[in-house]
């Protein structure tokens, strides 16, 4: 949203009026169509500037100190140039941090917390809804380009990673029912999306809180779990319409192993989006990573022998306090061995309420700024030589209805 003057409010007989800033991750960019939707479905219209809007809603991200400050300064921002502020998101969730610096904000709450941030609009700016006129897509709004959507499956994570603060901002595990799920994938097929992203903080837990319920869908009774949930997509996609099921946020529990011939058959993308962190298992201890004993090169390599063309994505910090250079040179053993295909590697940064900060040893920026470059220069290479291996490949499947990839 650029910076404008702030106007006057709307006259009463013109629609009401928001403006929207959504920082942060996929979910929170779901979270922000779910409120959009809504704020459409009451007949607010959706505006692109600061002096056009009559309240601006902001969705914060809190994850690390740099997306606080950008927060904060999203927040600054709209203050300035329209004065009427509701905030909501992961920052909304440490709401003493933005009251300290804007006292004057109309709402703060915390992240998924719509029904919140509908009330803040609604007490500054009653709703006025014609339903003859104000049409909204069965689908909802998104704001994605059409052709891919994220399917967001759950709330919140069970896990206490020591880097990580997810879980006071967004708390415990909370899957949504599959069958609730699948109706709203439905909906998004319809509405001419054909890539969806399947998105939560721990993808393969889904269904650990309620103990995989069952619910109805189609006539088939399916689990609430990750493997059930990929065979139940799949189900939307045809020859004509074909549908590409991408997974993020996959950790590498046992049962993962159940979807790689689904992807060897060509019901879901081949590809896993797999935040590994880290290879030495003293370093996994310390960030106490789900699944941190698992014997994850063996399990890449069997992957890749049942379904040959399964592309990896992961995530890794460097510089965790105490990690030492033989533990950083056998992250880069890891990476040579491994093969990864798309990585991100991030300099460990402290971040305000993570235990990790409690740790001794804590590695110099410089040290840090050192191991980054280079993992990032044998990753380069890595992926280099991997995306060079496709150059001129044809392959016929159901997800490249003209035989090209």
């Amino acid at each position: 949203m650029p910076a404008q003057a702030m106007s006057n409010p709307a006259p009463p007989n013109l629609d009401p009026k928001v403006g929207f800033v959504s920082l942060g991750c996929p979910k929170a960019l779901v979270d922000s169509e779910r409120i959009l939707t809504q704020l459409r479905v009451e007949g607010y219209e959706i505006v692109p500037s600061y002096n056009s809007a009559d309240v601006v809603v902001v969705n914060t991200c809190g994850f690390i100190d740099s997306a606080v400050e950008e927060s904060l300064e999203a927040i600054g921002e709209a203050m300035a140039e329209n004065g009427k502020v509701v905030v909501t998101g992961c920052l909304g969730a440490r709401a003493e941090t933005i009251r300290a610096r804007f006292p004057d904000v109309l709402s703060i709450s915390g992240p998924a917390d719509y029904a919140s941030v509908l009330t803040a609009v609604h007490k500054q700016l009653p709703p006025k809804h014609d339903p003859f006129l104000n049409l909204v897509p069965p689908a909802g709004l998104k704001l994605t380009p059409r052709h891919y959507a994220y399917l967001k499956i759950s709330e919140g994570c069970n896990h206490r990673c020591t880097f990580c603060i997810i879980p006071s901002m967004r708390g415990d595990l909370v899957s949504r029912p599959v069958s609730d799920v699948l109706i709203e994938a439905e909906k998004l097929v319809r509405s001419g999306v054909r890539e969806l992203l399947v998105i939560s903080q721990d993808t393969s837990a889904y269904g650990v809180d309620v103990r995989y319920a069952e619910h109805t869908w189609r006539d088939q009774s399916i689990k609430t779990r990750m493997t059930e949930l990929c065979d139940a997509l799949s189900q939307l996609s045809s020859p004509l319409n074909p549908l590409w099921i991408r997974l993020h946020y996959v950790y590498p529990y046992p049962h993962v192993d159940e979807i790689i011939p689904m992807m060897a058959e060509n019901k879901i993308l081949p590809y896993l989006d797999i935040p590994f962190q880290h290879a030495n298992p003293r370093i996994l201890k310390l960030m106490k990573r789900p699944a941190a004993s698992a014997k994850n090169l063996e399990r890449v390599q069997a992957w890749r022998k049942l379904c040959p063309d399964l592309t990896l994505r992961s995530t890794f910090i460097v510089g965790f306090p105490g990690e030492t250079e033989a533990e950083f040179e056998e992250l880069l053993d890891f990476l040579r061995t491994a093969q990864l295909d798309r990585v991100g590697c991030f300099a460990y940064s402290p971040v305000t309420g993570a235990k990790a900060n409690e740790l001794p040893d804590p590695i110099d920026p410089a040290v840090q700024q050192d191991r980054l470059a280079r993992f990032m220069a044998l990753q380069a290479k890595i992926s280099s030589k991997r995306l060079k291996r496709k150059v001129g490949w044809t392959k016929t499947n159901r997800f490249c209805p003209n035989s090209r990839c």
